[in-house]
């Protein structure tokens, strides 16, 4: 195994939203005072920069030997599967003098689980108060990919809160891509008869679709003025999110970063997305890298830039 100093490249999905990479750049300030003996750097796939390939350059300036790459996502859909692998095994593949490691998602994790249940407890602080939680229905929301395998997690987030903490029912939706959609799992939710419902964006940062998820939650309330819907905050840099990344590090000294491709579309025949399999790793954010966030320039490019063969419509997020 190769010696020397260690360089650790947190890779971020980035956004034209100046708050979601304000997060995520506090995050990356964080984890560089909590591992002091690495080298850290960061960087976009896509609007923000710098870029990935800014980010493992500069490591490779410092005179790091190896390099391990995580990705700052909490699921393995197209950007952990294709995008993020193929830009650092590009890198790799032109700097063969460097160890270069890929970790894998955060995924669904005993403290990636502890920090929403305090963060969906947080929310039921400032909540009004005699209402228990089991006349209250969580409704769950996550980003929402065309990645099957990347939604059914946001399922079992759902239901091991549900049972964790007690509540009456649970609900999911996503805030794009996949159904049911946040507006129309909340039109559906208040007709189950909870007294509360309490919405939780299992995500990282801010941005463009966790404001929307919010801006559908009031919606909601208005629409139902005898529920009381409440906006639990997302995970941000909640210390067990910090510890969580530590942990997918020393897996990758471990020679354990194992990601779970079992149900992957690219590897096996999922139902519905048979014709994925054995797709062709490639790039697919060479349009919009580094392009910048929303304060850099009033570009009105509304797209919703459908990336290649795995098509994310995340509306710029």
């Amino acid at each position: 195994m190769t010696n020397g100093k260690i360089g650790v490249m947190l890779c971020g999905h980035g956004s034209r939203d100046v708050e979601a990479i304000r997060e995520f750049d506090a995050l990356a300030h964080h984890l560089r005072h909590r591992l002091p003996q690495y080298e850290v750097e960061s960087g976009y796939l896509e609007f923000a920069k710098p870029i990935i390939r800014t980010g493992l350059d500069k490591l490779k300036a410092k005179g790091v030997s190896r390099i391990l790459a995580v990705p700052g996502m909490l699921f393995a859909a197209g950007h952990v599967k294709n995008d993020l692998p193929w830009e650092i095994n590009s890198f790799a593949a032109d700097n063969p003098g460097l160890d270069v490691r890929y970790g894998r998602e955060l995924s669904i994790d005993p403290k990636l689980l502890k920090a929403a249940t305090e963060r969906i407890a947080e929310a039921e602080a400032n909540a009004k108060p005699g209402v228990s939680r089991a006349e209250t229905l969580l409704m769950v929301v996550g980003r929402g990919t065309n990645d099957p395998d990347a939604n059914s997690n946001i399922a079992k987030v759902a239901r091991m809160l549900w049972e964790g903490m007690g509540f009456g029912w649970a609900e999911i939706a996503f805030s794009g891509v996949a159904a049911p959609l946040v507006d129309r799992g909340l039109a559906h939710a208040a007709r189950l008869g909870y007294r509360r419902i309490i919405v939780f964006p299992y995500f990282l940062f801010t941005g463009i679709l966790v404001k929307r998820i919010y801006e559908w939650t009031r919606e909601a309330a208005v629409a139902h003025p005898d529920i009381e819907f409440v906006e639990a905050p997302y995970l941000n840099d909640h210390p067990l999110v910090l510890a969580s990344f530590e942990e997918r590090l020393q897996e990758i000294l471990d020679g354990e970063a194992k990601m779970n491709c079992q149900l992957c579309k690219y590897r096996e025949q999922v139902v519905g997305y048979e014709s994925s399999v054995g797709a062709t790793q490639a790039g697919h954010h060479h349009h919009v890298r580094g392009i910048g966030t929303d304060d850099d320039h009033d570009h009105d490019h509304h797209h919703g830039h459908d990336h290649g063969h795995h098509h994310h419509h995340h509306h710029d997020d």
